[in-house]
This record gives C-alpha cells, sequence and structure tokens, in this order.
C-alpha cells in the first residue's frame, strides 16, 4: 500500500499514552487542558498547532458525556434565528461548509424535511422568510437550497407522515456527523502537532503557587495505573495556564478550585430515542414540533449505524447535579413519543420497537435573568477566569467547535501573557487544514484507484467512515482474520484493532459506545460479541487471560447499566 495511506505516522494508543504519561511527570507545559470532550480536543489542536507545549487529561474516555450524546448533527441552527441569533448561526454555517469540504468521512449532507400544519405556530410563510434568511446566511456555502413543497409533494417524500391537517412544507439542508468518532480524530491531529493526551487521568486538586496566587497546574491520577503496584497513579501535572474545558462537570471542577465556587452551569438532560430503520425509515431528516410548548425535535435517519437505524430527540429538562447520575426519565420517552404519533399515526410506535436510548447533558451557562426555560438559554459558549486564575469555558455547539476553540486560547494567551510560556515564538492557529488528511475525499479517491489496482475489494461502509484508512484496516484484516459475522459492521475485529493503535481505545466500552455504534446500532447492543471482541482486545493490548475475563464483565455491566438509564 503506498504511503500516502498508511497511518504509521498517525500512531495514536495505549503506547502514545504511556509516553504521555511520563512527559506529564517529568515536564512543565504551557497549557493543561482538563477534559476531552469536542472543546478541549479543539483547544489541544489549536493550541499545539501554534507550536504551545499542550498537556490534555480526561477522567474518563475521550468524548465520554455531552460530545457523544448529543443529535449528532452539524448544523447552522436554524431554530436559534427565532431569538435573533444571527451571528452564531453565520458562524455555524461557516463552520458547516468547512466540515463538508475537510471531513467528509465524519461529516455528511442531510436533507432535512418540515412539514406544516394548520394547527403550528409557525405558518408556511414565516418559515419561509427563515429558510430565505438560513440560505442567505451560508453566503452560498449550502449542500442545497431550501425548497417549498406542496401537500401532495411532501406526502410523496414522507408517505408515512399524517395527511390530517397537513398545509405543505419545506426542505433544506444541513449535515450529520460521527460526533464521538471527531473528537479522537482532532486529538490524534493535537497529538500529531505535540500535544501529549491521555485518557482516563482524572485531575484531583489543583497546584497553587503562594507567590503569584496562581493555579499552576494539577495533581492527577492514572485511573488506568491505580491498581498496579509496579507505577504510581498520582502525580503532579504542571503548567503555566490551566484551561477547564469540562462541559457538564464545569461546576464540579470550579469547586476543586475553590470552596467559594458558585455554579455557573444551568445543565439541560436531552434524550434520544433509536429504532431500527426496517422498523421506521425516512429519506432523510425531519424536523416535528410539539403543539404543547412548540420545541422541536427531529428524526434522524443514520443509514450508517450499523445496518442502519433513525434517531429521534430530543427533549429538554433539568439535570442532577452529577452528570453521571443523569438518566432518561419516562415523561421523556413519552414527550417523544406523543410526537411521533402526531406524524406517524399509522406505524404505531411503540417502547417495544426501540433499539436503544441514550441521553446527554448540555452544558448551557445560566442566563443573567431567572425564570427563562431551558430551550430559550442560548448555545452561546462563555469564557472567563475563575480561582488562581484559571481560564474555564462552558456552553457553545460542536458545530461551532474550532472557532470556539481559537477563542479560547487568545483570550488563556491574553491572561497568561506575562507568564514563562515555553514556546514564546508561538505563532497564529492554522486549524481550516483537514484533522485528518485521509479523510479527504481526495485521499479516498486515490486509496480507492489502489485497492482496485490491487483487485482488493474494500467493503463500502469502512471507506464511508474511516476514509483512505480503509485499506488499513483491510492490511489487519489480511494479518488478522477475523471470523465475527455482524451484520453492519465489516471486518468488526479489525475495526477494533483500528481502534486501539490508532484511536487510542483502551477499554471495551471506547470501542462499543464511542469509536463505533455497537451500543446504539444493535439490540442487544453488542453483548454477543464481547467474548471475542474481549480476546481481540487483549491481544492486541498484552492482556492476561485473568484481565481480559474482568474486561468483559466490567464492558457487560456497563451496557447493563446505560441500558437502563439511557
Amino acid at each position: 500500500m503506498p504511503n500516502s495511506f498508511k497511518s504509521s505516522d498517525r500512531e495514536f494508543s495505549h503506547v502514545s499514552r504511556g509516553q504521555a504519561i511520563e512527559r506529564f511527570k517529568q515536564d512543565r507545559f504551557d497549557f493543561l487542558i482538563v477534559g476531552g470532550g469536542i472543546t478541549g480536543a479543539a483547544v489541544a489542536r489549536d493550541a499545539a498547532r501554534r507550536g504551545l507545549r499542550v498537556a490534555l487529561v480526561d477522567k474518563h474516555d475521550f468524548a465520554f458525556g455531552t460530545s457523544s450524546r448529543s443529535s449528532k448533527l452539524i448544523h447552522g441552527g436554524l431554530r436559534y434565528l427565532e431569538n435573533f441569533e444571527l451571528a452564531l448561526v453565520f458562524e455555524a454555517l461557516s463552520e458547516r461548509s468547512l466540515l463538508l469540504k475537510t471531513a467528509p468521512h465524519m461529516v455528511r449532507p442531510l436533507p432535512f424535511f418540515w412539514p406544516v400544519y394548520d394547527t403550528d405556530a409557525k405558518g408556511m410563510g414565516l418559515l419561509s422568510a427563515g429558510l430565505w434568511l438560513y440560505d442567505l446566511l451560508s453566503l452560498f456555502r449550502t449542500p442545497g437550497w431550501h425548497r417549498r413543497l406542496n401537500r401532495q409533494q411532501i406526502l410523496k417524500e414522507l408517505p408515512q407522515l399524517s395527511a390530517e391537517g397537513l398545509r405543505g412544507g419545506f426542505k433544506y439542508f444541513d449535515a450529520s456527523m460521527w460526533d464521538d468518532a471527531m473528537v479522537p480524530e482532532i486529538l490524534r491531529s493535537a497529538k500529531e502537532a505535540g500535544a501529549f493526551c491521555a485518557n482516563y487521568v482524572e485531575a484531583i486538586s489543583p497546584l497553587w503557587d503562594k507567590s503569584s496566587k496562581r493555579i499552576v497546574g494539577f495533581k492527577v491520577r492514572d485511573t488506568l495505573a491505580e491498581d498496579s503496584r509496579e507505577v504510581s497513579s498520582t502525580f503532579d501535572l504542571r503548567a503555566e495556564q490551566v484551561i477547564i474545558c469540562a462541559g457538564p462537570w464545569t461546576d464540579q471542577v470550579g469547586e476543586l478550585l475553590s470552596p467559594d465556587w458558585s455554579p455557573h452551569l444551568l445543565p439541560s438532560r436531552g434524550v434520544h430515542l433509536v429504532f431500527d430503520a426496517k422498523r421506521f425509515s425516512v429519506p432523510g431528516a425531519m424536523v416535528m414540533s410539539h403543539p404543547k410548548d412548540g420545541r422541536i425535535s427531529f428524526v434522524i435517519p443514520r443509514p450508517d449505524f450499523g445496518a442502519g437505524v433513525t434517531i429521534v430527540g430530543t427533549t429538554d429538562g433539568p439535570s442532577p447535579k452529577n452528570p453521571e447520575d443523569v438518566s432518561g426519565e419516562d415523561s421523556d420517552q413519552a414527550y417523544l413519543f406523543e410526537l411521533l404519533a402526531r406524524y406517524f399515526p399509522r406505524l404505531r410506535l411503540g417502547r417495544e420497537d426501540l433499539v436503544s436510548t441514550y441521553v446527554g447533558v448540555r452544558p448551557l451557562v445560566k442566563p443573567g435573568q431567572t425564570g427563562v426555560s431551558l430551550q430559550k438559554v442560548s448555545r452561546e459558549h462563555h469564557i472567563d477566569l475563575g480561582p488562581g486564575q484559571v481560564v474555564w469555558v462552558a456552553g457553545g455547539k460542536y458545530t461551532t467547535h474550532r472557532k470556539m476553540a481559537e477563542e479560547i486560547v487568545e483570550f488563556s494567551l491574553k491572561h497568561a501573557g506575562a507568564l514563562n510560556l515555553a514556546s514564546g515564538n508561538w505563532t497564529p492557529a492554522h486549524t481550516e487544514a483537514p484533522m485528518n488528511p485521509n479523510g479527504t475525499k481526495a485521499r479516498t479517491d486515490l486509496a480507492r484507484s489502489a485497492a482496485d489496482a490491487r483487485g482488493l475489494t474494500v467493503p463500502e461502509k469502512l471507506w464511508d467512515r474511516y476514509g483512505a484508512e480503509a485499506l488499513e484496516i483491510m492490511e489487519i484484516e489480511a494479518v488478522h482474520p477475523g471470523s465475527l459475522i455482524a451484520e453492519g459492521f465489516p471486518c468488526l475485529e479489525s475495526q477494533l484493532r483500528f481502534g486501539i493503535r490508532r484511536l487510542m481505545v483502551m477499554r471495551l466500552e471506547d470501542f462499543y459506545f464511542r469509536r463505533q455504534s455497537l451500543f446504539l446500532a444493535v439490540k442487544d447492543h453488542g453483548l454477543s460479541w464481547a467474548d471475542q471482541l474481549g480476546q481481540v482486545w487483549g491481544e492486541e493490548l498484552h492482556q492476561s487471560d485473568a484481565q481480559v475475563k474482568a474486561e468483559i464483565a466490567h464492558l457487560k455491566g456497563t451496557i447493563q447499566r446505560r441500558a437502563k438509564t439511557g
């Protein structure tokens, strides 16, 4: 295989994690980023590409929280026009265009349908004006212009849609994404630029410099090594500037900084329902408006998730203080089933049709006034200084993660300007480049030609998901031919090996929940494959039989808990 298609220079694994931890113990960094979701990952990439020395840690796996439990959409935020957040929509549409171009293996155009009924608060005229503004704000960089549909046209597109009171509707475009898989891709890019990143490293307590009254790092714990007698699991990680990108855990980390920390978040619980596409299929995403509160939810087809699923969500509800205690309530599911019964009454969808559910917590920033409903709280992000001159950030949209990271780094440099940054000759960021060059269309087309020349058949799902790196998975398959037959997941054992070698899969749950869609897309959440995949995990990470057995048990316990709570 030509060198341009290999990932050997893009290693991001247990090896690089171990190297990062050794550097954490020895070096002093410019930035220490606490939190490995989309915001922390984007900040690490931006800062590293400026030439800054960057460390990033996360208590769990990368994208463990909100970043793997979104609606999995890249969009301008059409509904934000109602709140007159024009700047946010414009920025998001610009970023949508860039992601469609630079990460086609992660972000794909998706048509949306918006049916309009007699009883809807927003009529055809108002929606038409909003969609014209939406297209204009995109500056013509859209997968397709919106189109007005009459009653017959939208029923032809969505034949299962309720016809009662239907006036017509619209078709417009946004995009879908692999949210959880994008985070390690960005971190892999950050690592190539010089950042040191490690999952399963918990920030325990801040390190204070008494003379400057600044926080200059954190005492951290390597949770994967804490049971080992050979390695000290707790150590000091020092940096000139600490940046908290903890998402819904922001207030919890803030309480570590100071007992006087006052909560800054108004976290929102969002629940999604997942159906088998064979039971509930749509040709594109669809917008649904609840008659009780006018809130918008989506129907989102994901044929790329296993054999194909349809996701419905999301809700807005209060979240517990600890995001790990969040669970989907019966009322959340009832709310979404009410919507489905209104729009698709003939399907008679019920809880027995669910493949899975999931729930996430949005780290929304508290508004200045009280009594604001969660759906009205702005999705704009907030950057500020906390105790010990720590920079903290909350809120924001997945779509605008790159621009948000740029602002965070600029803010941090401004407030660390007088410090002794190890990389004094840092340069402006250049993050418009693809996060993974092997995911671009040009590289993928070259890889396809190389595969054809060799007479090699590569499953289309691998091209779609991995771009040119699908060839590396086939090379792994040639060396370690897998016997597991998993519908919708070709070469699954080789995908796991690739995830361990290139995407820092440290635990089986990382693969099941965040590098692939096993938990979401399979009725038994992939439990029937656990023993076989556990053996592959053990072989790749050189684990004993006892360790493999314990890891499989841990995975099964995690799946059972998540299946109960969403």
